[in-house]
């Protein structure tokens, strides 16, 4: 029953639509990174600027690289230590990566997720996906699927459910040029 359930919010994503997922610590909402319309609606549903940024999770190291480019070492195998994991880094954008992901910076925030829901649908759609906490901004994270579905349905085409991470807090992130933490 799960893996039908991956699938289907895998080809939901695939065709532009935007979804909620498990991920480590809360539920997260999610779409393709280079589809501009789906990353709009995220953040109108977020109640967010565009500015802000959003992050990035994958499956693996991979899917990332056409958004990110990785520091040298060693910075770098710091960075590659902490994944599969609830580690967040800010990297230098790669060239052409959407300006709606990284806030208009020269960098943006990654991931690659140890969450089994969250990596496995990475996995079947085949790239990154947007994972933004699911909420309206300044108002507490989603940590239920019935009070996302009250909340946020709606607004969503696809609701994955399934067990958090076990993570109390979102994950950390921190700067990949000088390995500061930007949030604990």
């Amino acid at each position: 029953m799960r893996r039908l359930a991956i699938a289907q919010a895998a080809r939901v994503v695939r065709r532009g639509g935007v979804i909620a997922y498990p991920t480590e610590a809360v539920y997260g909402i999610g779409c393709l990174p280079r589809e501009r319309a789906a990353v709009m609606r995220v953040l109108a549903i977020k109640r967010r600027s565009w500015r802000k940024g959003l992050i990035l999770i994958a499956a693996n190291v991979e899917q990332l690289l056409p958004y990110v480019t990785l520091p040298p070492e060693p910075r770098r195998t710091q960075i590659l230590a902490t994944w599969p994991g609830p580690n967040t880094w800010v990297l230098e954008a790669a060239p052409g990566a959407p300006r709606w992901i990284s806030g208009g910076r020269d960098s943006v925030a990654v991931r690659v997720t140890a969450h089994p829901l969250a990596r496995e649908l990475c996995q079947r759609v085949g790239d990154a996906l947007v994972s933004t906490s699911a909420n309206v901004s300044r108002r507490p994270p989603h940590r239920r699927a019935l009070r996302l579905r009250q909340d946020l349905g709606r607004r969503l085409d696809y609701l994955l459910t399934g067990p958090l991470g076990g993570q109390a807090a979102p994950t950390v992130i921190r700067d990949g040029a000088s390995g500061r933490v930007l949030r604990p």
